[in-house]
């Protein structure tokens, strides 16, 4: 028993070893793109502002230093205005989820957790959250929300145990909210349309999806992922239909990948 506790706090000690590290990675990246996105807005400031000069010592060149000035105020404007938040290469973001999908592997090899992830909707005192359950065992009851909040699902009941993740598509879902106007449908076929074109137009995570659903399935074809093969566990794309799933219908689902030839992916999600 001391052995298994010995272990548990030797795998939370790498969990959150790996997230120190994803956030200085990420932290060093938005301030290298944000340097050079300063560096932009600079010289196109400069370059607009020495044109306007320009034009009063120069007077027989004046229209055209004119223009070339206030294009160049114009764009530094708009590198200002129009510049993200954030900027992340998907050969980063990449290399982030395969160090998480590797570790958590790892975790329930060690712990030989055998079961198939399921999204669960969770009420917290923060509103509706989604958590990623994988059951220890093939045949498996889903433990009650109080069991829910730890890393390590520890019931009476046997069948209940296992070991939950935050889903990687959770600060997607936030993202998707925001972006769809009216909100997230219902409606199954709707939702499903919605997530395709979140994944291929909001977050460019795919090149193109195609949708179906009835009222216990949806199902999404990928094609072209920027996160590499989305057969695997809690990828950013599978993660974000199945946790939007999860959240939007308040039902638990498992979510099922299936490879195809030219890089698709067939992603069914299903519910009771």
């Amino acid at each position: 028993m001391a052995e298994d506790s010995d272990t548990s706090a030797s795998l939370l000690a790498q969990v959150e070893l790996l997230k120190a590290e994803n956030d200085r990675l990420r932290d060093r990246l938005h301030r290298s793109e944000r340097r050079k996105h300063t560096r932009a807005t600079a010289a196109l400031a400069i370059a607009g502002v020495s044109g306007l000069v320009g034009s009063v010592f120069f007077p027989f060149a004046g229209e055209l230093l004119i223009a070339l000035g206030a294009t160049g105020v114009f764009g530094a404007i708009l590198v200002v205005y129009l510049t993200p938040e954030r900027f992340v290469s998907s050969s980063v973001s990449e290399g982030l989820y395969r160090s998480i999908e590797s570790d958590r592997r790892s975790i329930l090899a060690q712990l030989d957790v055998r079961g198939m992830p399921i999204y669960l909707p969770v009420e917290t005192a923060t509103g509706a959250e989604v958590r990623l359950f994988v059951p220890q065992h093939v045949e498996y009851a889903i433990p009650d929300e109080e069991y829910l909040d730890t890393a390590f699902v520890t019931t009476p009941n046997e069948l209940s145990r296992g070991v939950t993740f935050d889903p990687t598509g959770t600060t997607l879902l936030e993202e998707l909210r925001r972006s769809v106007p009216g909100g997230l449908t219902s409606d199954p076929e709707g939702l499903a349309r919605q997530l395709g074109d979140g994944l291929v137009e909001t977050f460019e995570l795919v090149d193109s999806a195609e949708t179906d659903a009835d009222d216990h399935r949806l199902s999404i074809v990928v094609a072209g992922s920027a996160h590499g093969a989305v057969d695997r566990l809690d990828h950013p794309v599978a993660s974000l239909v199945g946790t939007t799933v999860a959240d939007t219908l308040n039902r638990p689902v498992t979510i099922e990948v299936e490879s195809r030839e030219r890089d698709e992916y067939l992603i069914t999600a299903r519910w009771e």
